[in-house]
């Protein structure tokens, strides 16, 4: 369909470009992407925002919600971020994530909320039962103690 310059939308019908289109590929690397594609591509590594920015986005995205709430969510998600996955000496894994958290009406955050959500943040079960719970609770006193600093 690239080589082409073209493609086909079921509801709009096919779609051709004059020129040579500018492709953007994404991936969150579920799936390989083929060796032919990518000596064809530039590679733009996109990482997660730092705290403050994360911040800004989400005014914007939630502008009605409490200051102290939005802190301490970020807070909580960028700690919840550090947790990244890496196999242990021996084949274990420890305790850290094997998927990183992407991004409800509630006043404070608390571990009930956290636990009750955390498929919003986490894709996988692992994930899910490792952090719920004590670490949750945990989590949620440390987010709280960074978004009054």
């Amino acid at each position: 369909m690239l080589s082409d310059w073209q493609i086909t939308i079921p509801e709009v019908g096919t779609l051709r470009a004059s020129e040579p289109p500018i492709v953007v590929i994404t991936s969150n690397r579920t799936r390989e992407i083929h060796d032919a594609v990518k000596r064809r591509c530039f590679y733009h590594w996109v990482d997660f925002p730092d705290a403050p920015r994360e911040l800004e986005i989400l005014h914007r995205k939630a502008p009605k919600a409490r200051e102290a709430l939005s802190k301490e969510v970020v807070a909580f998600v960028q700690r919840l971020r550090k947790k990244r996955s890496v196999q242990a000496a021996g084949g274990r894994r420890d305790d850290r994530l094997g998927e990183l958290p992407g991004g409800a009406r509630r006043v404070a955050l608390d571990p009930e909320t956290v636990n009750n959500t955390l498929a919003c943040c986490l894709k996988y079960r692992d994930d899910l039962e490792r952090v719920a719970g004590e670490e949750a609770a945990r989590l949620v006193g440390e987010a709280r103690a960074a978004a009054r600093r």
